[in-house]
């Protein structure tokens, strides 16, 4: 099997993912190259040639050396590994007709007994935006294209906390204003999701991290809690937001 070089001390070191610093090493090592053989240099590639110097096929061809190489990239949507089986980890067990009994388990979530108000710990998340409120709905998992038109044929309930994986927002673009509220499993608040719910005013927890959340469960999640900010992010600074789950009533 080929091995990725990277150069840990140039391109980033510890502070980054193996498979990032790897797109980071071989992309600049494909800018080096085209500056050399243009004659340009660093500064020029930053501020005037770099549309013309990185293109798609140079994206494409970094992508090929990792999957080459044997790596599979973890998938944020469920549809990923439908359409791109050949570079994605394998979807074990995402069907819609398990649903009702699926549930995220994160190994790290935060759990705790319930309090006097009936509510259960059942996680955390970077809170994208504070409102006055903290948002109780209903938890729907949603995770497949099926699903997304099925509420746009019939509405999305009123009351839909939409329990999701996909950071990026494509998924559920069509329906994200009809939601009461949104957990999502991956990104942070600067990814796509978490502006578009923002722009919205829907509340969001990203990045969550939960467990023993079902179809169909009672959740409150605390968008009274401070937003997780870029320079958090940056700066390794721990602020999250709790997810409960809500106990019926006697």
């Amino acid at each position: 099997m080929a091995k990725l070089y990277v150069d840990t001390d140039k391109f980033g070191g510890s502070n980054m993912s193996p498979t990032v610093e790897a797109f980071h090493s071989a992309i600049k090592d494909i800018v080096r190259q085209k500056l050399d053989a243009a004659g340009g240099h660093w500064q020029s590639f930053v501020f005037d040639k770099s549309l013309d110097l990185i293109t798609a096929e140079d994206f494409k061809s970094v992508e090929q050396m990792l999957t080459d190489a044997g790596h599979r990239f973890d998938w944020s949507a469920a549809i990923s590994p439908q359409e791109r089986p050949d570079i994605y980890k394998p979807a074990e067990g995402v069907d819609d007709s398990d649903i009702e009994t699926f549930s995220f388990e994160h190994p790290e979530a935060v759990t705790a007994n319930a309090d006097a108000a009936g509510r259960e710990q059942r996680g955390h998340g970077d809170n994208v935006a504070r409102y006055s409120q903290d948002c109780t709905g209903t938890a729907r998992y949603i995770r497949s294209p099926a699903q997304v038109l099925q509420y746009l044929t019939d509405g999305v309930p009123g009351d839909t906390i939409a329990v999701i994986d996909d950071s990026g927002g494509t998924l559920t673009a069509p329906i994200l204003e009809q939601f009461r509220g949104v957990i999502c499993a991956g990104g942070s608040t600067r990814s796509h999701l978490g502006i578009l719910t923002r722009e919205y005013g829907v509340p969001c927890l990203m990045n969550a991290k939960i467990s023993g959340i079902r179809q169909g469960d009672t959740v409150t999640i605390e968008c009274t809690a401070d937003p997780k900010t870029a320079q958090d992010y940056q700066t390794n600074v721990e602020r999250t937001a709790k997810v409960w789950r809500v106990q019926a009533a006697g």
